[in-house]
């Protein structure tokens, strides 16, 4: 039998404010333990919350950003479960009433547009941080996370393979560092995500049973994790097992997932309204004030980017994915720099480099002026295509002019005619057979006349000037 899979995702975005959600604490990663806390973030008795505005702001923008309606009048609840890392034995979030609902973002699928929907966007409180000490058998707790601003972003069961989850998480990622509601950070626990799959039939209606993993750190693993689940409940399905509902813990070493309690529904954590907080009333000019701050999205830049530079339709998807990486871009282009090839070097030779290093965009330590004075080089016939391959690895290590590296490194082109003349002479005279394998009409030839040159010149030689110097010196012969 053929199965549908069914995929519905929960993203957890933390939110890019200065203060915690409900007190003044510093909503900053890292720290020593415990230090960013207080009576309130901790769950002290007779502490009072006080919600953050610049947190509901956010929440709107990103809501806008993906088509959602904005509730007008909300509330908080709490939600009931017992963790060592939730200090109150409950969490302060929305039940009913989130501030966005009924949304959707649009995906590029096998070129073919996909809508996914939104079902709500709430906002909530994070807990804290658990850390096991294996030495000593022993579990600490850190409660500066305690407090830090999130919304949870839930997508219908709209998803049907991990590709399309993980075309749907870099386009969500994009939008929310579009907006800069979030630094989407994964390495620091900024954006995380949790993924419902479930089977059927193909052609059935009804969706089958879901199974919820927990602990997906990065949108590569939430792939790994998907196909897993899939298998492993197909495997159950065809022994003749029914799928029970669970929530499971992905670990993406072992590449396994493992039961972690069967799943709750919304009863088991008893909400109920929060009584310390007032409701949240957002009038039409609140809205209608975000909206006219919502930046161009990625889908918006990318059409730009066809329309105006004339890159090609992948060219422009793969520059607008990271907001930083499309900054730089535009700031290459008010540079001088041609578009074609400034897309060309940052998605090759920049992005190869950052992949090896394990370095994000943002690490970039030369500015978008320099790159294009390097690319400047090029189109000039200062230096070779090689010689500026070897001038961008040393501006991550030594960023600075790249016409002073240059000259440093002893790069500078010859295209000096007489010069290179000279060179093609001495390189015909050493190689006749050569020259009557190219009048045989054998095309390897004048590669390897061209290798020749260029290892004279110790890559030096103007590679154009050579090849049209060497050209007519062989037609002539």
């Amino acid at each position: 039998m053929n199965y549908e899979t069914v995929i519905g995702l929960e993203i957890h975005a933390e939110l890019a404010t200065k203060t915690k959600i409900y007190c003044g604490c510093k909503n900053e990663f890292g720290g020593e333990p415990n230090t960013h806390t207080c009576p309130v973030c901790t769950g002290m008795p007779g502490s009072l919350p006080v919600l953050n505005k610049k947190v509901v702001d956010y929440a709107i923008c990103a809501g806008l950003a993906m088509n959602c309606e904005i509730t007008r009048y909300g509330k908080q609840d709490r939600k009931n479960y017992f963790y060592p890392d939730l200090p109150k034995a409950y969490q302060i979030s929305q039940f009913d009433l989130p501030v966005c609902h009924d949304g959707y973002v649009d995906i590029e699928v096998d070129g073919k547009t996909k809508r996914i929907g939104i079902t709500r966007i709430h906002i909530e409180e994070d807990a804290g941080k658990l850390i096991h000490d294996d030495y000593s058998g022993t579990s600490l707790v850190d409660y500066n996370r305690c407090g830090v601003p999130l919304i949870e972003i839930v997508t219908e069961p709209d998803i049907r393979s991990s590709e399309e989850a993980k075309i749907f998480l870099d386009t969500l990622k994009s939008i929310l560092e579009y907006t800069e509601v979030s630094d989407c950070k994964m390495q620091e626990g900024s954006l995380r995500c949790d993924v419902n799959v479930s089977i059927r039939p193909e052609g059935e209606t009804e969706f089958g049973t879901r199974c919820e993993m927990k602990n997906v750190n990065s949108f590569s693993a939430a792939v790994r994790s998907m196909d897993y689940e899939v298998k492993r409940q197909i495997e159950i399905v065809e022994a003749g097992g029914e799928i029970v509902q669970e929530t499971r813990r992905w670990d993406d070493t072992k590449g396994v997932s493992v039961l972690m309690r069967t799943k709750e529904d919304a009863h088991d954590y008893r909400y109920f309204p929060e009584p310390d907080l007032l409701p949240i009333i957002i009038s039409d000019e609140w809205i209608e004030a975000v909206r006219s701050r919502l930046p161009e999205l990625p889908a918006e830049r990318r059409a730009r980017y066809i329309n105006e530079y004339g890159l090609t339709e992948y060219d422009a998807s793969v520059i607008t994915t990271s907001k930083k990486t499309s900054d730089y871009f535009e700031e290459c282009v008010k540079s001088g720099c041609d578009p074609k090839s400034a897309s060309n070097w940052l998605m090759g030779d920049i992005t190869r480099y950052l992949n090896e290093k394990e370095l994000e965009p943002s690490d970039i330590p030369f500015t978008a002026k320099q790159l294009a004075s390097l690319l400047s080089l090029i189109q000039k016939g200062t230096i070779s295509n090689s010689a500026a391959k070897k001038v961008l690895v040393k501006m991550f290590e030594e960023p600075d002019d790249p016409e002073k590296l240059v000259e440093k490194l002893g790069l500078v082109q010859v295209s000096d005619e007489g010069a290179l003349k000279q060179m093609v002479d001495d390189v015909l005279a050493a190689n006749p057979q050569s020259i009557v394998d190219y009048k045989a009409g054998r095309d390897r030839a004048i590669g390897f006349l061209v290798g020749q040159i260029m290892k004279a010149s110790k890559g030096k030689a103007n590679p154009q000037m050579i090849n049209k110097l060497l050209k007519e010196a062989l037609d002539n012969m």
